[in-house]
């Protein structure tokens, strides 16, 4: 009997871990309970610590206390200029009345499937009343894409009234009054990215890529009006260089001459005879030495010298 009392001690303590278990529950700070009585809900237990409730009449629903998130998936929306545009958005949202959202949504995951309408029908109707520049820009602030060479404007940019933040807004309060009816609170939409659709998106390239070489195109006839200009200049200061070495050419040339000539004069001076009689030598040696026939009159000074020599000599 003494072996029988531990036996009946852990029994007895098991029995009541057991027992306490199904009267006593803990909810953490991140979790939020709603207590039903077969199905009904009885009461919502916000806050932290232990709590107790009748075992098997009383069931525990554990719904998530902290911010969550919704990452929807990408839509085509329709501009109010008609221009189609794939928006990607996500969005920041809670519980805030647990017992409304376990009456009409009751599960998260199907709390996300109604976001998704929720929110993908207010971005529809929000976008589609602005047009696609309102979708795109935030504010009036001057694209540098749009600017060309010098400043030149490339396309003409609309004025900005709202912007893509004014936009998120109106969706963002849009979309809070429609998920108040299930218990849910959106704290925050943003759009992730907006593009064009396939069709509009291969255009906008094309516009890019003529206007990319357009500007090549300026580029190019402002260089080639450079390069004409260049060459100008050089053929111009070419030939004023040119024209100034020949000037100088021939003003050392003619300095030249006349130093010559006056040399010249200055020996013919002191005896023309002789300098008469080398000048005709050198006339002799590239005339008659070149094997050329002249026929010249014999009482012709040109031969003087050379009948000189065959004359005897006087007394």
């Amino acid at each position: 009997m003494k072996g029988m009392k531990p036996l009946v001690v852990l029994t007895a303590v098991f029995v009541v871990i057991v027992v306490a278990t199904a009267f006593v529950f803990t909810v953490s700070e991140t979790k939020q309970v709603i207590v039903t009585q077969f199905g009904s809900p009885k009461r919502v237990i916000k806050e932290a610590g232990l709590h107790f409730r009748l075992p098997f009449i009383e069931q525990i629903n554990v719904l998530e206390k902290r911010v969550l998130e919704w990452d929807g998936n990408p839509t085509q929306v329709p501009t109010l200029d008609k221009k189609y545009i794939w928006v990607d958005s996500f969005a920041r949202w809670r519980m805030c009345d647990p017992l409304v959202f376990f009456k009409t949504v009751a599960i998260e995951a199907s709390a996300q499937g109604r976001l998704d309408d929720i929110i993908n029908g207010a971005v529809r109707n929000r976008i589609s009343n602005h047009p696609l520049i309102e979708a795109v820009r935030t504010s009036n602030r001057p694209m540098s894409i749009m600017t060309g060479i010098d400043g030149e404007a490339t396309g003409e940019v609309l004025n900005v009234e709202a912007g893509r933040d004014a936009i998120a807004e109106e969706v963002l309060e849009e979309a809070k009054q429609a998920a108040t009816e299930f218990g849910i609170e959106i704290i925050d939409i943003r759009f992730k990215r907006i593009n064009y659709v396939e069709q509009v998106r291969e255009s906008v390239y094309e516009r890019m890529i003529t206007e990319r070489q357009r500007i090549a195109s300026k580029y190019r006839s402002e260089g080639e009006g450079q390069k004409l200009e260049i060459e100008g200049r050089k053929e111009k200061e070419e030939k004023q260089i040119i024209s100034e070495a020949y000037k100088q050419a021939q003003e050392i040339m003619g300095k030249a001459d006349a130093e010559a000539i006056r040399t010249y004069a200055e020996a013919y001076a002191k005896d023309p005879e002789f300098y008469s009689f080398l000048e005709t030598l050198t006339s002799y040696e590239e005339n008659l030495a070149t094997g050329s026939v002249m026929i010249l009159s014999t009482d012709g000074d040109y031969l003087k010298y050379l009948k000189s020599l065959s004359e005897p000599p006087s007394d």
